[in-house]
């Protein structure tokens, strides 16, 4: 993962910089330090610690639970910060809100598909993603419904309807796509290389 010795904390101060973000959104959730410490008890617990000049060392989450699960740490090309992609159980800022950067606009899909993954770990249960996590059967039969219902709508040229029915292939197909194991991610990662 994340080789501390390549990182310079001397340059900081003993500290290095860190930029949090969702590895599900991409999206920038909080800038903070942290020291070497700090590093070495979020590779040892996956989740993340920082340190400030005020608080000292932190655990993110450890009082209010909006924790930050590590996907990957990786240094930057000069060794002084650090890109921590984590999974955050809750709100990032200490306002309340999503980031400390505001009001920025939500990337749906990675959402859905977060909230799929919830439904996979048990939240939900008794929902209707949760119903086809557990059957087989109706999640590929529901594919192919909804697939075949945006066709109509498209061959119709109903373009409200084509819209509704490709949301709802997009949702059958995540939620088939994570049954199988797979991920939005890699789905991502699949048609950036096809550029």
């Amino acid at each position: 993962m994340l080789d501390l010795n390549a990182l310079d904390f001397e340059k900081g101060g003993g500290l290095v910089t860190v930029v949090a973000q969702d590895a599900s959104t991409g999206q920038v959730l909080m800038v903070a330090f942290a020291s070497r410490e700090a590093l070495e008890r979020t590779l040892a617990s996956g989740e993340m610690h920082y340190q400030s000049r005020s608080r000292g060392l932190w655990h993110k989450g450890g009082t209010s639970g909006n924790t930050q699960r590590v996907v990957t740490l990786s240094a930057d090309c000069d060794g002084d910060a650090v890109l921590a992609r984590v999974i955050p159980a809750g709100p990032a800022c200490h306002t309340g809100a999503a980031t400390c950067f505001g009001n920025i606009a939500a990337d749906t899909l990675a959402e859905l598909d977060a909230t799929i993954d919830e439904r996979a770990d048990g939240g939900g249960t008794g929902s209707y993603t949760a119903r086809l996590l557990a059957d087989r059967n109706l999640r590929l039969k529901k594919i192919g419904e909804e697939a075949s219902e945006f066709v109509t709508a498209c061959a119709d040229g109903d373009t409200e309807r084509a819209n509704e029915e490709a949301a709802d292939v997009l949702y059958h197909l995540l939620v088939a796509l994570h049954a199988a194991g797979g991920s939005l991610g890699a789905v991502r990662e699949a048609l950036r290389s096809r550029r």
